[in-house]
């Protein structure tokens, strides 16, 4: 089996891979940059480019994209050349190419506006049921993608599956409150409760994605970590979520105590992996509990694999206030 992978020099295409090398598949990496994981360096717009790499391919996995860091620094119309017309540019090559399973890297920002729940309501029970709201350029052009691949699943009989991420990067946080009032590895460990996902967890995720893909035709799943939360705890969680926490993890109190850390006094929203868990067959290593129990050993609140592929930027160049500017 050789599997394309797009955007290789990136977070998740490196980490893809890296896992796959590892496994014994051959493994093609491609990017606009050069990188120690990226075989062919050119652009998914490139019609020609792409029909040339993908002689001999049988599985795509599609992490290429502008993300939500390159609102500020980007045109609408660069997203859509790369986000629309780049997937697009894949489909039509893989679909011709008589390609087997094609996995796309969405993320759970297409939900935008859905995610923030008025002032008074329980937190979000954010589910593949719940209605997307995108709200930039970012969330519409993942939306779009997505559609595309159901398009082609349904017309051209190509096996696609699209996965919604929640954040695995290690940038710092791009809210300048967030980053001030806590510790990065705080934020991050707290994440784990309700919006963010290892990327050890989002790799498995598209391995299984590849391998159910032609049984399934279609499909979209959350892939972030598994909440400990049920729906009945939505009401406390928006402003009592440490006596939630408390209740149910209770070995984090003493060990956040420990490193002066502190629990978010609210969530507005929680993303649910029921679905991918029950029919990919997917099972995530990494959830808040875990990260605890690691932390309390000496561990870090990463997986080795998020530590060695490390932080990325998604600029060439820095910038003042945070890791990026926000539109």
């Amino acid at each position: 089996m050789t599997v394309l992978v797009t955007g290789s020099s990136g977070h998740l295409g490196e980490a893809l891979v890296r896992a796959l090398r590892a496994q014994r598949h051959q493994a093609v990496g491609i990017d606009v940059r050069p990188g120690a994981f990226t075989d062919r360096v050119g652009s998914i717009t490139d019609r020609a480019f792409l029909r040339d790499v993908m002689d001999g391919v049988s599985t795509v996995l599609h992490a290429a994209t502008l993300h939500k860091p390159h609102v500020a620094t980007h045109t609408r119309q660069a997203f859509v050349d790369v986000n629309v017309t780049g997937t697009l540019n894949l489909l039509e090559e893989a679909a011709a190419g008589g390609v087997r399973a094609f996995v796309y890297t969405s993320t759970t920002s297409v939900f935008g506006d859905a995610l923030r729940p008025p002032a008074g309501q329980p937190a979000a029970w954010v589910t593949e049921d719940t209605t997307p709201v995108p709200k930039n350029i970012y969330g519409v052009t993942k939306q779009a993608a997505e559609d595309l691949c159901q398009l082609f699943a349904r017309n051209h009989a190509l096996p696609a599956i699209v996965l919604r991420t929640s954040r695995f990067f290690r940038e710092a946080d791009d809210d300048r409150a967030a980053r001030e009032a806590y510790a990065d590895a705080n934020l991050k460990a707290n994440e784990f409760l309700y919006r963010r996902v290892d990327i050890e967890d989002v790799v498995s995720a598209h391995l299984r994605a590849a391998e159910r893909a032609r049984s399934l035709g279609f499909a979209k799943y959350i892939i972030s970590a598994t909440t400990p939360f049920s729906r009945a705890d939505a009401v406390a969680l928006r402003n009592g979520a440490p006596d939630v926490v408390r209740r149910l993890v209770p070995a984090y109190e003493a060990e956040y105590a420990r490193r002066g850390w502190r629990m978010l006094p609210g969530i507005e929203r929680v993303y649910v992996n029921d679905r991918a868990r029950a029919e990919l067959g997917w099972q995530p290593r990494h959830d808040f509990a875990g990260v605890i129990a690691r932390l309390a050993a000496g561990g870090d609140v990463l997986s080795a694999l998020a530590r060695v592929t490390g932080a990325k930027g998604y600029h060439d160049r820095t910038f003042g206030d945070g890791p990026y500017p926000v539109e």
